[in-house]
């Protein structure tokens, strides 16, 4: 029997339209669908009050938004300027929301970016909306890590980049050991230097000193 065969024996709603976004190619009819099931799955009445916009509308539309680091569409134009010399630029505090790809729970915490430019910076914003960009996709923290820290170094052709993330995982909190813990990864593209190096462990001490 199809997988088109045993969602068709389903209880889904026959008249929902295909949905299927041709920019963002996201399949919403199908996402109402297996959010539908889902629901049904575990008990629920996906037509009770409460739970019809969420699989009809608001779930679609979340994995829209959650998974825009797939699409290069998305992603922010890193429009350059000319660096005035080539000293460490340092990024810190950088908010960070993502997907657990095993367990498609959120893990979430901050990113800490430092580049060395070769000849161009860019704006400190897009530092943010590039993290932003990244993360919005099913991913683990440390391929997520490494994946800003190469993609800057593209983007920028930077000499050097360091990238510091630490986050706290739901699916290690809310299910498995239910403590929530840090976990905390780097990756480094290029040569810093030692005292780029610290100079990146200083301003990250200084930001964790501030938030806590």
């Amino acid at each position: 029997m199809s997988d088109d065969t045993q969602l068709d024996d389903r209880s889904t709603d026959e008249s929902l339209p295909v949905q299927t976004d041709p920019v963002t190619g996201i399949d919403h009819e199908k996402a109402q669908r297996g959010v539908k099931l889902i629901l049904e799955a575990i008990g629920e009445d996906p037509d009770r009050p409460g739970l019809t916009d969420t699989w009809q509308r608001r779930i679609p539309e979340m994995l829209e938004t959650l998974s825009e680091g797939d699409r290069q569409a998305a992603k922010p134009a890193m429009r350059t300027f000319e660096a005035t010399n080539e000293d460490l630029v340092v990024k810190t505090g950088i908010p960070v929301y993502s997907l657990c790809e095993h367990h498609m729970l959120p893990y979430q915490g901050t990113a800490h970016i430092a580049y060395r430019p070769d000849g161009d910076v860019v704006g400190l914003s897009k530092l943010i909306r590039y993290v932003r960009w990244q993360s919005r996709r099913l991913t683990m923290q440390e391929e997520l890590t490494q994946d800003i820290a190469h993609g800057l170094a593209d983007e920028l052709g930077a000499e050097a980049v360091l990238v510091e993330i630490s986050a706290t995982h739901m699916c290690e909190a809310m299910r498995g050991i239910e403590t929530e813990t840090t976990t905390t990864t780097r990756a480094t593209v290029g040569t810093p230097t030692n005292d780029e190096q610290q100079r990146f462990r200083d301003a990250i001490a200084r930001t964790d000193g501030e938030t806590r």
